[in-house]
Order: structure tokens, then C-alpha cells, then sequence
């Protein structure tokens, strides 16, 4: 982003003393792969705001169902997973892949230690295909251009927006980001989006984060969320709190409503 090479993106982005989102995630949904600073910063939040562990797990859950819906019963077979953070279990091409091994997905990531690990996700079925893009979800272009190189745009595709676009401070840029994403795509390409919401004690732990770790984070109100699928058909039950976003698949345990509003709609 901003013309730097990945090179400098990775000298500038791999400090081991500050935490990065990513990997704060990973320890949330339990992995392995983080730093002492990474586990401090989680454990900072978790104090002020204690559902952050099982919202993480809800996230993921909502990805599970997401992507398995979007295989089985919309057909998609190309996925664009942005901000798609560390490998643990339940990753968009092992949950496509097992509907239909055909399945291609372009993981993209701008945390140098995913790059890293990449080989963890770059693994997949004969007949599909993974691929791993270091950029940044505010760099679209660069996004697209190589995305391009995998996934066959005048085909459906599904972009993953799963706990990144509150990563965005700029709402106006986010829904700039999201148009343009869009624009790429073919009819009967699908968004998917689980966004930070506003409550008191979300606030409180967006504005500890915010201390000690990075990129920042910024809940929304529901009606701004609403705003990032303007033009799209909602798929039922629409946008509401993950945990009720099609209940009846994998939950990871946590069935009770979270901080955090999903939903899916097509390009019609």
C-alpha cells in the first residue's frame, strides 16, 4: 500500500513488541502461532471486554456456515478471503474444498508472519487451487490485479470481509473499498461481512486495543454496517448478530448473541 514494496511492508509490519491483529486473533481462536506482545495485548482486552474470545469463535463459526452455504447451495467455487489472519482450523478452502474440491480461494493478508505460515494455507485439493496475496485490504487495486492472476472474474465470486472492514477508521473509505470490490466482480458474486458492533463494553475494548495494538479498530452502528451491502440482494435472515446468522450449522460453542453483525448478499 502506498507504494511500498512488500519487502518494506514486511520490515515495517514484523516488530515482535507490537501486536498486531492477526496474530491476537490467532490466540483468541486458540493457536499458536503469536508473540508475547500479541498474547499480552489479547489478554488486555479480554479484561475489559471478556467476550472477545468467544466473539472471536462466533466469527469464525459465521466464516464456517458462510462458506459452506455459499458451496452447497449457491454454487460459488471462487472465494476472495480478505484480512484472512493465521491459520488455525475451519480455513475458507478446507470448508469449500470438502463441498467441492474444485474450489479456488486467494487468501490476502497483511501481517508478514501470515506470510510466513502461508504454506500452512497454500495447501489444497488436485482439482482446486490456493493462493496467498501479501497487500492490504485498503490497496484494492493491487488486490485485484493479482487476485486476477487465480480467480476468473467473469465468474462468480464470494469476497470474505470477515473482522476487517472495522479495521477501516474512515467509514466513507471502508464503503469506497467495499464499491470497488464490488465493481470487479460478476452477477451473482456474494460480499460477506462480520463487523465489529457498538456496545459499552465492545467501546471499552476497542479503546483498549487501540493502546496496544494495531491496525485500529472501530466498531459501527448496525445502520452503517447495512451500508456496505447497498445494491445487493440480502440473503435471509439479512444482517443481524453473528451467532443468528443460519444458527443451525457449526456454532465453536457459542450460541448467545455477540457484539458482531454478519450477513451475505449477492450481486444481483
Amino acid at each position: 500500500m502506498n507504494g511500498d514494496s512488500s519487502a518494506e511492508r514486511r520490515q515495517r509490519n514484523l516488530d515482535t513488541g507490537v501486536a498486531h491483529t492477526a496474530r491476537v486473533w490467532n490466540w483468541f481462536l486458540g493457536g499458536k502461532d503469536y508473540y508475547p506482545a500479541d498474547q499480552a495485548a489479547g489478554e488486555q482486552v479480554a479484561r475489559v471486554n471478556p467476550d472477545v474470545i468467544p466473539l472471536a469463535r462466533a466469527s469464525r463459526a459465521f466464516l464456517v456456515r458462510g462458506t459452506s452455504h455459499l458451496t452447497r447451495e449457491a454454487g460459488i467455487r471462487q472465494f476472495l478471503d480478505i484480512g484472512t489472519g493465521l491459520p488455525t482450523a475451519n480455513n475458507t478452502h478446507e470448508v469449500a474444498q470438502s463441498i467441492a474440491p474444485e474450489s479456488r480461494i486467494v487468501y490476502v493478508d497483511n501481517d508478514p508472519l501470515v506470510l510466513v505460515h502461508a504454506e500452512a494455507l497454500l495447501t489444497s485439493t488436485p482439482e482446486g487451487a490456493t493462493h496467498y496475496i501479501e497487500a492490504d485490504l485498503r490497496d484494492p487495486e493491487t488486490i485485484l490485479s493479482e487476485a486476477a492472476g487465480v480467480l476468473d472474474f467473469d465468474r462468480p465470486i464470494a469476497i470474505m470481509l470477515i473482522a476487517i472492514l472495522h479495521h477501516i477508521p474512515d467509514t466513507a473509505q471502508a464503503r469506497e473499498i467495499v464499491a470497488r470490490l464490488l465493481e470487479a466482480v460478476a452477477p451473482g458474486s456474494h460480499l460477506a461481512i462480520a463487523h465489529a458492533v457498538h456496545s459499552e463494553v465492545m467501546d471499552r475494548g476497542a479503546a483498549q486495543w487501540n493502546k496496544v495494538g494495531k491496525p485500529p479498530l472501530v466498531p459501527r452502528h448496525p445502520e452503517e454496517i447495512a451500508g456496505f451491502f447497498e445494491g445487493l440482494e440480502m440473503l435471509e435472515p439479512g444482517l443481524v448478530t453473528t451467532t443468528r446468522w443460519r444458527p443451525d450449522g457449526i456454532d465453536l460453542g457459542v450460541v448467545r448473541d455477540m457484539d458482531q453483525m454478519a450477513g451475505i448478499g449477492r450481486k444481483p
